[in-house]
């Protein structure tokens, strides 16, 4: 069986020759073939994002990427003079994506070289197969949600967050407050369900067992009386986070068996994480249920298990466990909580559903 395809979470662009036509400092009246312009925008509105890697003094290669009506494009852009593997890799960590969603567009087979060689799982492309990039399978998601088509803004306005937080004096409790972060948990619509799936699918470092739901099992899910399949959203002052969030709870009378929690590492510094965890136990308390949370690890998950842990899960054993299935795959560890009402979140309003009335 064949391995599932990457998506490619962003597209990281060469300057002379590759999006524009001619060498910048040569003096060139560089442009923009209408193909070129056809593919950013098109990649835009699949979700994808765009940066730039390039070997130009900053100062004028952005402006002439301003004057050519494209800068809004890129969420992020590395123009200087050192390696752009070096470049590549400060994108993926700044955006918080790993390498192999990352796919790299130059006209020079040695840029191409220096690139592979550092950083292998990058995909690299030459300028050539630019008309091509919209028709291939990693550049086409599945689905095309609400939040994809914003993303670009989303991550826009997370920059400028950033660049507040770091101008920002006084303890960092005061400046997620400054922000007016709101939560809302709601039980999900089936015109959230893309979104969903969407989500468990991106997400890997936030994400508690790895599991990508499909919209089909997320809709079977929906339609099951015994499980609560939960969207979570934020937004503050700058805008929209669009959803941040899904839960997968299956409810009994003894026990809430939480099957899944995948949250976005773009939230992951405003605790997000843990206000959802911490409003469940709130909830399971009210419900007088126990509450059991699978977890299974992966080569990047290892921050949602030290979440889980803060908030007081542990592998102790319980008799309530005895009445749920046990765990397929070998992999799986069943955290337990017994919980009790916990505070409000002293930096965000929450807004959500009663569970514990269900």
């Amino acid at each position: 069986m064949s391995e599932p395809i990457t998506t490619v979470k962003c597209v990281v662009w060469d300057l002379d020759n590759t999006l524009w036509k001619g060498t910048l400092l040569e003096g060139d009246d560089v442009v923009i073939a209408d193909h070129v312009r056809e593919t950013i925008v098109g990649l835009d509105a699949r979700g994808i994002l765009q940066a730039v890697a390039s070997k130009n003094d900053h100062g004028p290669a952005w402006e002439r990427l301003e004057a050519l009506g494209v800068a809004e494009y890129f969420v992020n852009a590395k123009i200087g003079w050192g390696p752009k593997s070096s470049s590549i890799q400060q994108i993926a960590d700044e955006l918080k994506f790993a390498r192999h969603t990352i796919a790299f567009v130059d006209d020079q087979p040695a840029e191409r070289a220096e690139v592979a060689f550092h950083l292998p799982e990058v995909r690299c492309y030459p300028a050539e197969a630019i008309p091509e990039l919209l028709t291939l399978p990693e550049c086409t998601p599945a689905t095309v949600t609400v939040d994809s088509r914003r993303r670009r803004q989303m991550y826009q306005a997370n920059a400028r967050r950033q660049a507040e937080q770091e101008s920002f004096e006084g303890p960092s409790e005061e400046f997620l407050r400054s922000l007016e972060l709101v939560m809302e948990i709601q039980r999900a619509t089936p015109d959230d369900l893309s979104r969903m799936e969407e989500l468990t699918l991106r997400t890997s470092q936030m994400n508690a067992t790895g599991v990508h739901y499909s919209d089909a099992d997320l809709r079977a899910l929906l339609d099951d009386p015994r499980h609560q399949v939960l969207a979570v959203t934020m937004n503050d002052r700058f805008g929209s986070h669009g959803a941040v969030g899904v839960v997968l709870l299956e409810t009994g009378p003894a026990v809430w068996h939480l099957k899944l929690l995948a949250t976005s590492c773009r939230v992951v510094s405003f605790g997000a994480g843990a206000t959802v965890l911490n409003w469940l136990i709130t909830e399971a308390a009210a419900a007088g249920a126990h509450l059991a949370a699978d977890f299974r690890p992966t080569s990047r998950n290892r921050i949602m298990e030290v979440a889980y842990r803060f908030t007081g899960f542990a592998d102790e054993p319980c008799a309530c466990l005895a009445g749920l299935p046990s765990s397929d795959d070998g992999e799986t560890r069943r955290l337990h909580i017994t919980p009790v009402t916990r505070p409000a979140p002293g930096t965000m309003r929450l807004t959500a559903v009663r569970l514990a009335a269900a």
